[in-house]
């Protein structure tokens, strides 16, 4: 028969073994989420995918230019799993700069499409990609003007809206990758010209996000004015009749049907380069490309999805663009190795 020393002693070692195993336990069941989403109808998406896989997220906010900051100040000891940024120039920049783990995942690559992702890195992997999409419309006052007046971005330049254009500042990562695919379409000299007019157009210097040029089109301080599409869905959706009554004052246009399309920015996610929780933040990813979460993006938010073959199911989308529009395809590329010349150009006409 065993000592009571003896049964201490085996007591204290299965107690000391309960112990060493369970944070490894714990920490086997948690994600570590930076996002510069901050949109309070994502955190159904977060307690769902926590509900149905056991992992429970662990989120950090901040927008993309200080998640980037702290990913490249971390290095190596970043506890970051899965990173969500809402530009697609940040997003290769990110890429570039090598803060992403290229991941292979079947599921990913068959529910978003190429132009919608990174490039395939050389072992095969992808960076990023993405998860929703927002267009960059015109919003216009329908007494003053009619919707051929502004059916192209090149149009805001010209001397009739002297005096008429809002905007939020020149260098927001929403500008910077519309003027950086201007700079594709148009070449440099003719964007900087472009650029110049939509400063000599202005009805006041920039400020304010999107929903204030909707506002200000709507009091009449603006004739016409830039904005993400689900900023004018949020207004048209809201249970807030003085909401609804601006997004009624306003005509919405997506530009340049007749030729390159309407331009899309992207928001996605990626694995950290880093990571800890690899196969976690694969299946978060992979969750998010779901037909659930992706209905969730385009009702919760207002976004477009971006899986191939989820029907949108969001009656402010469906009614400004009137169930399909064309979309630009300019390489993601492209737009984010244009942003240093753009932001000179921005520097060079005055667009603060």
């Amino acid at each position: 028969m065993p000592s009571l020393t003896h049964v201490l002693r085996r007591t204290a070692l299965l107690a000391l073994a309960a112990s060493a195993t369970a944070p490894i336990f714990a920490q086997d069941k948690v994600l570590n989420l930076y996002s510069a989403r901050h949109y309070p109808t994502d955190e159904a998406l977060y307690s769902d995918f926590t509900k149905a896989t056991g992992i429970r997220i662990n989120r950090v906010d901040a927008d993309d230019a200080g998640i980037l900051a702290r990913l490249k100040a971390e290095g190596s000891a970043s506890p970051a799993d899965v990173i969500l940024l809402v530009d697609a120039a940040r997003l290769w920049r990110a890429e570039v700069d090598g803060l992403f783990q290229p991941v292979k995942s079947k599921v990913l690559e068959d529910a978003i499409p190429a132009h919608l992702r990174a490039k395939p890195a050389d072992n095969g992997g992808t960076a990023w990609f993405g998860l929703s999409t927002r267009a960059r419309v015109i919003v216009y006052d329908k007494v003053k003007f009619q919707k051929t007046d502004v059916d192209q971005y090149e149009k805001l330049a010209d001397a009739r809206f002297k005096g008429q254009l809002c905007i939020r500042t020149g260098s927001h990562p929403y500008n910077l990758s519309l003027f950086g695919a201007m700079t594709e379409h148009l070449g440099p000299q003719k964007t900087e010209a472009w650029l110049k007019g939509l400063v000599d157009n202005m009805a006041r210097a920039p400020k304010g996000g999107d929903t204030d040029q909707i506002r200000a089109v709507a009091s009449g301080e603006c004739g016409v004015a830039v904005t993400n599409t689900y900023y004018l869905a949020r207004l048209m959706r809201s249970n807030n009749p003085a909401d609804r009554t601006v997004s009624e004052k306003v005509g919405v246009v997506f530009p340049n049907q007749s030729s390159w399309g309407t331009h899309m920015n992207i928001a996605g996610g990626a694995v950290a380069r880093h990571a800890k929780n690899t196969e976690h933040a694969i299946r978060f990813l992979e969750y998010l490309a779901s037909p659930a979460a992706q209905n969730h993006f385009a009702n919760g938010n207002n976004e477009w999805p971006a899986a191939k073959g989820v029907n949108l199911d969001n009656p402010a989308l469906k009614a400004m663009s009137g169930g399909s529009f064309k979309s630009e395809l300019v390489p993601i590329s492209a737009v984010g190795m244009n942003q240093v010349k753009v932001q000179q150009m921005l520097d060079r006409v005055g667009f603060k």
